[in-house]
């Protein structure tokens, strides 16, 4: 596999004479499977090879022992090659050249190594009321999701206490929590706030049970008021959804891939989670069906496959889409190839959003699925029909894109709206 990548037996030799050559053949294999550029593999083998040597002299003559030399090798390499690095972001790219592939070899050749892990961020007040959150866990049953809102909005709490010097929970007021609370509504939506003080009123409550306060100040905290459909979709207009699809290149691979993204959101109304999982075995080309599954809902969707939508997916499948193992459709453009996240795919609906010049309220992946829902409305079919078609959970939620005609609405707001009356 080395003559692949090295012209010269001298390399191959010294390589295949580093006493961790088994590893490092293996991550040359692993590169190879996962279609990475010749120029990724002939600048990662040597680190790992240097890496090697680094350990070795630091002491190390076994696998297991290569772990406890990563962080000293990442720091030995910025030291050699990081004095003409001139900011941090120059320093953090030569660190992150260092490390990264030791780590993706040290997977390989150590099951057990995981490598760099972002750092979990501590449990709120865990030192003060170290029974909280296995009274939410074991006696309340909540889902880990919303344990972990709990802990996200209870960080920012104990944040702000620790701000303002209280720092004994027996000291706690109405007038502090309250202060919190109007603090975090200058930064939070409403249904954020709604969240806030579902957390803060449970941890006061326990707060009371455990005795750590001489009164229950949960009762102190009113949940916001929120008005049902107070807000309009994110909803753009066919002209618009038009010139987003004008302006992306479709000459690029990436603009090929974007473009079908972009088409499929808008015709089917599909959330990002739902185009990031197709396969390719859901495109029925011969049936001409498109099968999503696994919605939101629990359930999912079969629709024929439009003239459209199937153009726009074939040239990026022939002209776009890397040659790789995986049946996702839509994949990362550069090595190691693989799927895109549900991320990413919010992030390049963004992107060709702000590309066309359209501005909308939070841009992203919804903003196509709010106008493919707004457009059904508009020429009249059955809310229930829609719901059905785009698949939600309620029909709630489809109720509130028929609460308002927002087309007409526009037209009165430009002209004078005789024509409309």
């Amino acid at each position: 596999m080395l003559e692949r990548y090295f012209a010269r037996p001298q390399t191959w030799d010294r390589i295949r004479g580093s006493w961790i050559a088994p590893a490092i053949e293996r991550y040359v294999e692993w590169l190879t499977a996962r279609s990475c550029a010749r120029g990724t593999v002939y600048r990662r083998v040597p680190v790992v090879e240097e890496f090697g040597e680094f350990a070795k002299r630091g002491g190390a003559s076994t696998l297991e022992e290569l772990p406890a030399h990563v962080q000293a090798f990442v720091e030995y390499r910025l030291t050699m090659r990081g004095q003409r690095c001139a900011t941090e972001l120059e320093r953090r790219r030569v660190r992150h050249a260092a490390r990264i592939p030791v780590e993706q070899m040290l997977r390989l050749a150590l099951p057990e190594f995981s490598g760099t892990q972002r750092a979990s961020k501590p449990l709120p007040f865990v030192s003060q009321v170290p029974r909280f959150f296995p009274f939410l866990r074991e006696e309340r049953g909540l889902q880990p999701s919303t344990i972990g809102q709990h802990a996200h909005y209870l960080r920012s709490f104990e944040g702000y206490l620790a701000r303002i010097g209280l720092r004994d929970l027996a000291d706690l007021t109405p007038l502090v929590i309250t202060a919190f609370v109007t603090e975090s509504a200058e930064t939070l939506a409403p249904k954020s706030i709604s969240d806030v003080v579902t957390a803060l009123r449970t941890f006061l409550r326990f707060l009371h049970r455990e005795r750590r306060t001489s009164e229950d100040l949960g009762k102190a905290v009113e949940l916001p008021i929120i008005y049902r459909d107070s807000k309009l979709p994110r909803s753009i207009t066919w002209a618009e959804v038009r010139r987003v699809l004008a302006a992306i290149d479709r000459r690029t691979a990436s603009g090929r891939r974007d473009y079908a993204v972009i088409v499929l959101l808008v015709s089917y109304g599909l959330r990002a989670r739902e185009v990031a999982r197709l396969t390719l075995d859901d495109i029925d080309w011969r049936r001409g069906r498109l099968r999503v599954p696994d919605r939101k809902a629990g359930h999912s969707t079969s629709y024929p496959l439009s003239a459209s939508v199937g153009t726009a997916i074939a040239e990026y499948l022939r002209d776009g889409r890397p040659a790789c193992n995986d049946r996702r459709v839509f994949l990362r453009l550069s090595p190691p190839f693989g799927p895109m996240t549900i991320a990413s795919i919010s992030q390049r609906a963004k992107q060709c959003l702000r590309a066309a010049g359209v501005s909308v309220p939070r841009p992203g992946s919804h903003t196509f699925r709010h106008t493919c829902v707004q457009r059904l409305v508009d020429v009249g079919m059955p809310l229930e029909t829609i719901g059905e078609y785009v698949g939600h959970r309620s029909p709630e939620s489809t109720r509130v894109y028929g609460k308002v005609a927002v087309e007409t609405l526009r037209e009165v707001a430009l002209g004078d709206g005789e024509a409309v009356l």
